[in-house]
């Protein structure tokens, strides 16, 4: 059998009431906030793995195309993946990887299309300095200097800068323009590691227009 609530009982319970009727709107609301955007949290977790999933079997499609040489799928997979995953890492390999088959191919403006695609796009940084590296050596080979130039006027990050001086050198010195050309390569020589091959590569384009880069280094060292 129940027994009578005490006075201080009853006024704990007055106060609960109390409490509930002025806050309890409030409190509610919140917890339904919270458990939306727990829900939210979730359901976008699960939606990434989910785009993840279809973008990397989307890629796959991509590979395959390329392993036989079709180039009309690999541009309708290509052209997929950009319009439906254009934000996932999946879909700058994808291009990266297609614009090396067409350029393979003799597809000069379908890979030019490509890198460019990656170069202006993508969110990371590396495949987008990557893809203008490439881009600015097929605008060289299709005498577009000035673009080629546009290209490698936007600053690289310390790993790529020594390529794209070099390449710098490359579209100067096709301009006619040798000693922008000597200061280009010079600048990719003195940032390449002495055990690195490439700086082979430029070394020789260097001799080639007359200058000794380690005969200069020498004299620039002693005269400190």
């Amino acid at each position: 059998m129940a027994t009578p609530l005490d006075l201080e009982e009853q006024e704990q319970l007055d106060e609960l009431k109390h409490f509930w009727k002025t806050y309890g709107n409030f409190i509610s609301w919140l917890l339904i906030v919270a458990m939306g955007g727990y829900a939210a949290w979730n359901g976008y977790g699960y939606w990434q793995r989910t785009q993840s999933a279809k973008a990397s079997a989307l890629y796959d499609e991509v590979e395959r195309a390329v392993a036989i040489g079709d180039l009309n799928r690999v541009e309708r997979s290509l052209a997929d993946m950009k319009d439906k995953f254009g934000g996932t890492l999946y879909a700058q390999q994808a291009a990266l990887l297609a614009a090396k088959t067409f350029q393979q191919k003799d597809k000069s403006e379908q890979a030019q299309a490509a890198l460019t695609w990656v170069s202006d796009e993508t969110s990371d940084e590396s495949y987008a300095q990557i893809a203008r590296l490439r881009l600015v050596s097929l605008l060289l080979q299709s005498h577009s200097y000035d673009a080629a130039l546009e290209r490698l006027s936007k600053p690289f990050a310390a790993p790529f800068a020594p390529l794209a001086a070099d390449l710098r050198g490359d579209v100067l010195n096709a301009q006619g323009k040798p000693q922008e050309a000597i200061a280009a390569y010079s600048d990719a020589w003195k940032h390449l590691d002495d055990s690195n091959e490439y700086r082979r590569l430029v070394e020789a384009k260097l001799n080639a227009l007359g200058v000794d880069p380690k005969a200069v280094a020498a004299t620039a060292g002693a005269s400190k």
